[in-house]
């Protein structure tokens, strides 16, 4: 397990901020202490700094995950939200999801229009459950 390199943090806090702004500072300092990122095995984990020290102690090769996968830093350098994030991203979202149409277009849609394509689902951690660790 590693710090993310500058670029990975870039491109993660990109990726987040589009979807609760400038409330990014709120998901790192938190009342019952300071959270950070992780990378192990190309998944991004959201862990305290309490327990970092603490898992200090395990060799990586054991270590399965620590914290809570937030992503996931694909080859090309692009980041994917995990539907696990959600539960950390929703207090501070106003709307998750990214917009089809412009605000214009949505007053005049039918009703079976595509309005917001959705970011995760369950479905899409029940799918994929096996590779999530």
């Amino acid at each position: 397990m590693r710090p993310l390199t500058e670029e990975e943090t870039r491109v993660m806090f990109e990726k987040i901020a589009r979807y609760i702004g400038e409330n990014l500072q709120l998901l790192v300092d938190q009342p019952d202490g300071i959270y950070c990122f992780h990378l192990h095995n190309d998944q991004v984990y959201y862990v305290s700094e309490k327990i970092m020290k603490l898992a200090a102690n395990i060799s990586g090769d054991k270590l399965v995950s620590l914290g809570s996968c937030f992503g996931k830093v694909t080859k090309t350098h692009k980041f994917w939200l995990h539907v696990t994030a959600l539960d950390y991203l929703a207090p501070y979202a106003k709307r998750f999801g990214v917009a089809a149409k412009s605000t214009q277009d949505c007053r005049k849609v039918d009703p079976m229009a595509i309005v917001v394509f959705h970011q995760a689902d369950i479905g899409e951690y029940v799918r994929h459950e096996e590779t999530l660790t």
